[in-house]
C-alpha cells in the first residue's frame, strides 16, 4: 500500500518541477525574513531572481548546526512567534541542544510525511503502534505519535523507559508495532524472558526504529529476536523530525519525502557535490518548512543516494541505511574507524551479545582500542581457556575488518549500562589528555 500515490510514485520530471517551484518560494521567503540567509547571501552574490531550477540550488549556502546554536533560540526563524504552534529541540547528543519551530502547515506536512512511512511498512488502522520513544522536547514521540493517528493507529505513548511496563503493556494491550530507538528495542528484546514473557504472549509484527545509527546486521538480529520484520526511520530534529525517510518492505534503502526535503551528497573535505552513488555528507534543503526552514543543511550522516524506481513501486529517490557520521568517526593510530563497523563484526560472528562499548585512549603517545562485549546469556563459556578463545577470535576478526589491534574485553551480561534514548558506544578518554 502507498500513503500517497501521486507524490511518491510522480514521475522524475515531474518530481524537478515541483522541487524547482518550492525552491524559488523558499530562497525568497528566507532571503526576506532571516538576516542569516540574507547576509550569506549577499556575501556570495546570490539574489533570490537567481534561483530559478533545482539546479540552481548548489548556488546556496551551506547551513551548519553552529549556526543554529550561533542564533539560539528563535534567530533562524522565518515567521513571527504568533505562527509558531510548536517548538521542539534537539537531544544534544552532540553539543548544545538546537530549537526548531513549526507552523500549523509544517505539523500538518509532519503529519503527511510520517503516514507515508509508516505506509511504508505496513502499517495501517488496523494497528496498535507502542511509541517508546521519549516526549518532550525530543521530537520523537510526538513526531511519531501523530504520524500513527494519521494512519490510524491504535497509539499508545508509553514514552521511553520503565522496561517492566513496557513489556506488560505490550502483552496487556495486544501492542502490533514498537516504535523506539534500535538499542532500547535490543535491550527490551533481552528484558523478555526474565520479566516472564515470551514471543508467544505478544502480538508484535513490525518494529520502527530510529534516532540512531544502526547496520543491516542489528537489523537482522532485533527481527531473529522480536520475530517481526525491522524498519529504519531517518529524521532529525533541524530539518523536521523523524519522517524524513523510511525504508520499504524491500529493506533497499530509505524513501526520501523530496517533494518536502531535497537531497544532496557531498564530498567532506570539499563540500563539492558528489554523483549518485558516490558515498559522503547528507544535505537537506527543507522546500516546504515555514518555521524554520533550512538551506542546505550538512547533516554530517554519510549515505549515498539512489534515484532508480523502487520493487515497491515508489520513484522518490533512496538513501542508504545510515551507519555512521562524518563527525563520529574515530582516528585511531592514522586509521578511519566507525563504530558500527564494530557492531557490524559483532552481530557477524554472533557470538556475543550486540552490547558493547569501546574504549579510546593514549599509552606511551600512542593510541589504545579496548572493546567491551558483554557475553551472551545463550552461549555462556565454562573455562577461562574458553573466554581466552574467544576474546583472540575477536581480535583476530576486527583486526582483518579494520586493521587495527583491539583489545577484547568479555563482561558478564548485563554489565554494560544500557541507554532508554539515543545508545552511547564510544568514550574517548584521549579528549582529557590533550
Amino acid at each position: 500500500m502507498i500513503w500517497n500515490k501521486d507524490i511518491e510514485c510522480m514521475e522524475r520530471e515531474q518530481m524537478r518541477e515541483l522541487q524547482s517551484a518550492h525552491l524559488r518560494n523558499l530562497v525568497e521567503r528566507v532571503y526576506n525574513n532571516v538576516a542569516f540567509y540574507r547576509r550569506r547571501m549577499d556575501e556570495m552574490g546570490v539574489k533570490p531572481e537567481d534561483i530559478k531550477t533545482i539546479d540552481d540550488i548548489v548556488k546556496l549556502p551551506f547551513t551548519y548546526k553552529n549556526d543554529l546554536r550561533d542564533h539560539y533560540p528563535f534567530g533562524l526563524f522565518a515567521v513571527p512567534m504568533s505562527d509558531i504552534v510548536r517548538v521542539h529541540a534537539s537531544s544534544g547528543t552532540t553539543g548544545k541542544a538546537t530549537t526548531v519551530g513549526y507552523t500549523k502547515n509544517d505539523i500538518e506536512n509532519w503529519r503527511e510525511v510520517l503516514a507515508r512511512c509508516l505506509t511504508m511498512a505496513g502499517i495501517s488502522h488496523n494497528d496498535i503502534m507502542q511509541v517508546s520513544y521519549g516526549y518532550g522536547l525530543f521530537t520523537g514521540g510526538l513526531g511519531v505519535h501523530y504520524g500513527a493517528e494519521t494512519v490510524g493507529c491504535t497509539v499508545i505513548p508509553v514514552s521511553g523507559g520503565n522496561t517492566r511496563r513496557q513489556l506488560q503493556l505490550m502483552s496487556d494491550y495486544g501492542s502490533t508495532v514498537l516504535a523506539c530507538t534500535p538499542s532500547y528495542a535490543l535491550h527490551l528484546a533481552d528484558a523478555l524472558t526474565e520479566n516472564g514473557y515470551s514471543l508467544k504472549d505478544l502480538k508484535l509484527k513490525a518494529g520502527v526504529f530510529g534516532a540512531e545509527p544502526w547496520t543491516e546486521n542489528m537489523r537482522l538480529e532485533l527481527e531473529r529476536k522480536w520475530g517481526i520484520n525491522a524498519f529504519d526511520i531517518y529524521g532529525l530534529s533541524e530539518i523536521m523530525g523523524p519522517g524524513v525517510a523510511n525504508d520499504c518492505i524491500h529493506h533497499t534503502g530509505l524513501h526520501i519525502h523530496e517533494d518536502h526535503f531535497f537531497p544532496e551528497i557531498v564530498d567532506p573535505e570539499t563540500k563539492l557535490p558528489l554523483a549518485d552513488g558516490q558515498e559522503g555528507e547528507l544535505v537537506f534543503t527543507t522546500l516546504t518548512k515555514e518555521g524554520i526552514p533550512l538551506l542546505r543543511y550538512n547533516t554530517r550522516d554519510l549515505s549515498t543516494l539512489n534515484r532508480e524506481k523502487c520493487e515497491c513501486g515508489r520513484t522518490t529517490v533512496r538513501m542508504k541505511k545510515i551507519t555512521g557520521r562524518s563527525d563520529d568517526m574515530l582516528i585511531i593510530r592514522g586509521v578511519n574507524l566507525f563504530p558500527s563497523q564494530i557492531e557490524h563484526v559483532l552481530l557477524e560472528m554472533g557470538e556475543t551479545s550486540a552490547h558493547y562499548m569501546l574504549y579510546v585512549d593514549k599509552a606511551n603517545n600512542l593510541d589504545t582500542l579496548e572493546l567491551q562485549v558483554e557475553l551472551d546469556e545463550a552461549k555462556m563459556v565454562d573455562t577461562i581457556r574458553e573466554l581466552q578463545m574467544l576474546s583472540r577470535k575477536i581480535e583476530h576478526a576486527l583486526n582483518s575488518a579494520i586493521g587495527l589491534s583491539v583489545k577484547v574485553t568479555l563482561v558478564e551480561p548485563k554489565t554494560i549500562a544500557r541507554s532508554e534514548g539515543k545508545a552511547v558506544r564510544v568514550i574517548d578518554k584521549r579528549k582529557n589528555k590533550q
